[in-house]
Order: C-alpha cells, then structure tokens, then sequence
C-alpha cells in the first residue's frame, strides 16, 4: 500500500506505532594532530605550486605581506579541505545509519517488507537519505546528499595532496552532487519515500563521547 502526497509517493507503514530507528553517529571535527599535518601539507602546497607570486623581488609588496598572503592562501585551503572531510565523515555515518537501519527493519515483522532484497548499498535506499531530509536532522550546515555522494565517490577521505587547489574548491558541490543523484536514479522507479511522522532519528555527535 502507498498514499501520494503532491508528487511524493509514501510507502504505507502498517500499524500507528512511531519507529525509534538507530542513532546517526557523526564525527563533526578531525583530530588536533591530524589538523595540524594538514595545516603544515597546504603551506608547503602554497610555496610549492607558487600560487602567490614573488612581489618581493620587483620591490611591489614587501616580503611581510607575501608572507601574509600566503597564509591567508594556506588557511582557505585548509578550511575547504575541513569542509570537504566534515561532509565525507557525515557520508560515512549516514551509509552505516542506512545498513543498521536494514537491520532494524529487518527484525520488525511490520517493517520487513517495505524494503526490496537488494544488495548493499541498493540506489533505493536513498529513501533513507529522503527521510533524514524530511525530519529535518540536524546537520550544521552539511549538505546530507553532498555528504553521501562524498561517500559513495571516495572510499576514504582522500589526502590534501592529492589536489589542485582549484580542484579542491569547486569538488565538494559539483562530484558530490553528481555521484548522489546518479546513485539514486539508478532504483528502479518508483522509489517510495518513508512517512516522516511514523520514524524518529537521534543525531549522536561522537566527538562529544
């Protein structure tokens, strides 16, 4: 059974309980040390790839403020790299929130046959993700398709190193997009969404443990 609600389909829950799923565990921030390699990483990036160009030597800018660009240079870097691993960590926990609540469905008589016998990480379960969207968890500004999508396309949050910083910049809101949405085009049609009111989810920061 299903009811449409504008151009949304639901699945019908059988029964009028509430279904407490499992807690979304997040990491929201990196470890001091490993903050500080990458800090140390970008300011080598800086003065490798000659991204501030030497207005010392024709006497334009003096050495102090080639100094400070750089620096500015090497903390938004960093700050878009910070961004870029909050939104995979965030990935990361919401596909082992999606596989626990497999479980959990799967040991609920009444909730076992609203999912289809696929194989991990099935495209439909991006209803999941739909539904953390209607509950309106929060997120501290995270995008949550871009943090699955971050996820589905990188297996582990991959090192600064490995980009430009041109790259790095426009990766987070272009990849992540494009690998959620083709992710869940690929369920077959029609993906049914989960009744908001019938499910809580509880955010868990782990940093807070």
């Amino acid at each position: 059974m299903e009811h449409i609600l504008g151009d949304r389909k639901f699945v019908e829950v059988p029964g009028d309980v509430t279904h407490e799923l499992p807690p979304l565990l997040v990491r929201e921030t990196p470890a001091g040390s490993k903050l500080r390699r990458v800090v140390g990483l970008a300011s080598k990036m800086i003065e490798h790839e000659d991204l501030v160009p030497s207005f010392a030597l024709d006497r334009m800018v003096d050495e102090e403020e080639v100094n400070r660009r750089k620096i500015d240079m090497a903390i938004s870097l960093v700050e878009a790299y910070r961004k870029l691993v909050h939104h995979w960590n965030w990935g990361d926990g919401i596909l082992e929130w999606i596989r626990q609540c497999e479980i959990t469905f799967e040991t609920r008589l009444e909730l076992r046959a609203l999912l289809r016998p696929d194989m991990w990480p099935h495209a439909g379960r991006s209803s999941f993700v739909t539904l953390l969207e209607d509950k309106a968890v929060p997120t501290n500004g995270v995008s949550i398709e871009q943090a699955v999508g971050l996820r589905l396309f990188f297996r582990q949050p991959p090192p600064l190193d490995c980009f430009t910083d041109q790259f790095l910049f426009y990766l987070k809101s272009t990849l992540a997009n494009t690998a959620y949405q083709t992710w869940a085009r690929l369920s077959p049609n029609p993906t049914l969404s989960l009744p908001p009111e019938r499910f809580t989810v509880h955010v868990v920061n782990m940093d807070d443990m």
